[in-house]
């Protein structure tokens, strides 16, 4: 298999040809020498770990491959924590606990990608791992049956300008057309999108749709619905996903929450939530509302840095200083989609969180805001409730 950069960036590069071109036939030995091996003499398989490392303020992930014999579960592993922001280089050992395995539609076969909480040589969770906390609280409220579906914006960038701005600089034409749009003057690196799509579908993820967005060279993905911490494995998975399959198409993506000042929209993610009772209810919507309202504040702090460049008011968003929601109103802090209004029952579209929030920190802090309020206090025990661990 020669290298990604002298091969065609297609999926089907990515890929291998299907089930790990690699496995069957080839393996390539610096630039012209290849080994054959026979298919059957590959006892092993290639496990990608991934983590969250601990940059602030925006955690990034990084990953890094273990060969696992064939017929294993993928083990605890271990990385150097003075590289990632995680540990001091005199107790660098952190440790990598896999939490959540899917098939590696990169390097196809028996290859494996493998989310992991990172972890202390004590046992005890990572001060940088939110996945523990969003877990511990699922389960205190696993009676409300809560489901997420999360609107992942990002925007692609070709070295430094966003892809779709000219190369010589200034601006292309104004937002209008490139929403929902088609054609070579309107949307920029739909191979991209294309074949992170397919990535995610070979992966198994659980991803609902795809569509460009307002700003040339933006686009969304959907993944949902899921329980929590299901929700947050399934959009970290997704998100490296979206990063590696650009390498090959020298494209990059960001999270970054206004990636062009001035009259451009921003990128945020979107999280839609019911419990079980909204979705029966419609009194038990209007009650989740009012509980994301009493701690605004809170929300908006844990939301993802900057927050306050996005959310300003303009280009579909409310401002950050206050609370609003309304039915189809794309310019409140809560949407109340049309249907559920019509339906008497359904769920909620919280529009205030970033496209650069962590989906741990989101999904516990909405359980604990609307499932907390309903049953009657934000912890078990009556006490308010704890912060450690919520990072923006």
């Amino acid at each position: 298999m020669a290298p990604f950069r002298n091969r065609p960036a297609t999926l089907g590069a990515l890929s291998g040809g299907g089930r790990g071109t690699t496995l069957a036939g080839e393996i390539a030995v610096g630039r012209s020498q290849r080994v054959r091996i026979g298919r059957s003499r590959v006892n092993v398989y290639r496990a990608e770990y991934i983590w969250i490392d601990g940059t602030t303020p925006t955690q990034k992930l990084r990953s890094k491959t273990k060969i696992v014999p064939k017929g294993e579960e993928p083990p605890i592993w271990a990385f150097d924590g003075s590289s990632t922001q995680q540990a001091t280089g005199d107790r660098s050992d952190c440790v990598l606990q896999p939490v959540f395995t899917v098939p590696d539609p990169i390097r196809g076969g028996d290859d494996k990608l493998v989310l992991c909480e990172v972890m202390l040589v004590s046992g005890e969770p990572h001060p940088s791992n939110t996945r523990r906390a969003c877990t511990e609280m699922a389960t205190r409220h696993a009676e409300f049956d809560s489901w997420f579906g999360i609107e992942q914006e990002y925007t692609f960038f070709k070295g430094a300008r966003p892809l779709g701005f000219p190369d010589s600089g200034g601006f292309p034409a104004p937002q209008g057309g490139y929403y929902c749009g088609v054609g070579a003057d309107e949307v920029f690196g739909r191979e991209v999108v294309e074949a992170h799509l397919d990535a995610c579908l070979r992966a198994g993820l659980r991803i609902s749709g795809i569509n460009a967005e307002v700003m040339p060279g933006q686009w969304e993905f959907q993944v949902g619905p899921l329980n929590a911490p299901a929700i947050g494995d399934q959009l970290w998975v997704a998100r490296w996903l979206l990063y590696r399959v650009g390498e090959p198409f020298g494209v990059s993506a960001t999270l970054y929450p206004k990636p062009v000042r001035g009259d451009w929209n921003g990128a945020g993610a979107h999280t839609n939530f019911s419990t079980k009772q909204m979705r029966q209810d419609y009194d038990a919507v209007m009650a989740a509302i009012e509980a994301l309202k009493a701690r605004h504040d809170l929300h908006i702090a844990n939301y993802g840095f900057g927050i306050e460049e996005r959310l300003t008011g303009l280009h579909e968003t409310a401002s950050y200083k206050e609370f609003t929601y309304g039915v189809s109103h794309r310019g409140a802090s809560v949407r109340i989609p049309w249907q559920v209004a019509k339906d008497r029952r359904g769920y909620l579209e919280d529009r205030r969180p970033n496209a650069n929030m962590d989906p741990y920190v989101v999904s516990r802090l909405i359980i604990e805001s609307v499932c907390g309020a309903a049953s009657g206090g934000r912890q078990a025990d009556g006490r308010e409730p704890a912060l450690a661990g919520a990072r923006g």
